[in-house]
């Protein structure tokens, strides 16, 4: 009852009364050729449901009439499809829907005109004005009983548009929706967004992490310092990570806003160099051994394993300090195999917040058909990840 009283404030349901009024002007124009056949249109109609584009035009007109409050969002609530037939089930959906859209469009053009044309008669007959022969009213009541009696047609318009408009927007939905493979394909896209977006929150936690990790390091290195020497190699350092990092999230944010400029490319082991200087002029002690053809590796293995390599030391420097550090990056027989070995200090720096780098190691392997490992190590902590080769084209 609630709903119905609100109806003639929302917008919808003038909307939805628009789209059952559009095909009266078929209606219209064949009654004009010839009203002894008003079921005509019915069949009329058919051939054009086989139409493929016609599914295309009839989908547009009900999302945009019939359910307009989806037009919000990311369209993960639509339930109208907007494609042309693609199969013959579509075609025959079509055609039904347009067939029962004539029928529906016949009972609110009767009510449309019929119940706003008793309601002027009753109003007349409340005002005391006569009626001619062609009074549609069954008996003429009393003017008392007319004025009570006026609203009720409009009422009773409104009650039937609601109605209407419900009954068509959900049959609307039943045939015009998306078939199963158009369900399929949508989410299929749907998953590959989420995908992407899990991948962009992994690149910005690995680079953004790292570089503030780096400039935090070396801050307090250089305070503790106080040496001018030792300040300006800081300054440097902290000065380049940055910049890398905000590479790296230029390059982010040009896929976040699907920019048609292509995303520069991602830094490969070839750029190893970049995070062990960053590493040792944060006060750590590098050894690092890069053997084998490295740049002989796919491009999946050679980013994921930077982003590995990157989250290894940015752990270290972030929960150790300045501490020795060991990496090995190696081309073994079918795969990659990267290390990164250190020793844990008595009192472990402070670190506020737990990170997700560990889990995200685990799953970039993980993605590629590898594992990596991290833990304690012969008195220290090792991260130790294998990507395979075979598995990636």
């Amino acid at each position: 009852m609630i709903r119905l009283l609100r109806a003639p404030l929302r917008p919808v349901t003038y909307s939805r009364w628009l789209h059952l009024c559009v095909p009266v002007l078929l209606l219209a124009i064949w009654m004009f050729i010839n009203p002894r056949w008003p079921w005509m249109p019915l069949l009329i109609v058919i051939p054009f449901g086989f139409v493929p584009w016609v599914r295309l035009a009839e989908g547009l007109q009900a999302r945009f009439l019939l359910t307009p409050q989806e037009q919000e969002g990311d369209g993960g609530g639509r339930t109208i499809g907007m494609a042309p037939s693609a199969r013959w089930a579509d075609r025959w959906r079509t055609v039904l829907w347009l067939e029962i859209r004539l029928v529906v469009a016949g009972a609110a053009m009767f009510a449309t005109v019929w119940l706003p044309v008793e309601a002027v008669e009753l109003v007349t007959v409340a005002v005391g004005n006569p009626l001619g022969a062609d009074l549609s009213l069954p008996f003429t009541p009393p003017r008392w009983a007319a004025a009570l009696l006026a609203p009720v047609p409009l009422l009773l318009l409104v009650l039937i548009v609601v109605l209407l408009g419900e009954l068509i927007t959900t049959i609307a939905r039943r045939l015009l929706g998306p078939s199963a493979a158009e369900r399929l394909t949508a989410l299929e896209a749907r998953t590959e967004q989420l995908l992407e977006r899990t991948r962009i929150a992994r690149e910005l936690h690995d680079s953004i992490g790292h570089a503030l990790t780096v400039a935090v390091v070396q801050a307090g290195a250089a305070r503790a310092a106080g040496n001018p020497e030792f300040t300006d190699r800081a300054l440097g350092a902290i000065e380049e990570t940055g910049r890398a990092a905000l590479e790296d999230l230029e390059r982010v944010l040009l896929v976040l806003r699907e920019s048609a400029q292509p995303p520069s490319q991602r830094p490969t082991l070839l750029e190893a160099d970049r995070l062990l200087e960053s590493a040792r002029a944060s006060g750590a002690e590098v050894d690092a051994q890069l053997t084998g053809p490295l740049e002989k590796l796919p491009g999946p293995v050679t980013r994921e394993g930077y982003r590995i390599l990157q989250e290894a030391l940015t752990n270290v420097l972030r929960h150790c300090g300045p501490v020795p550090v060991r990496v090995r990056v190696a081309m073994a027989p079918g795969g990659l195999e990267l290390e990164v070995t250190n020793p844990l200090p008595e009192r472990p720096a402070v670190t506020r917040g737990g990170g997700s780098g560990l889990r995200g190691m685990r799953e970039r392997a993980a993605l590629l058909g590898g594992q990596a490992e991290t833990g304690l190590h012969e008195g220290g902590w090792r991260v130790r990840a294998r990507l395979p080769l075979e598995r990636i084209p």
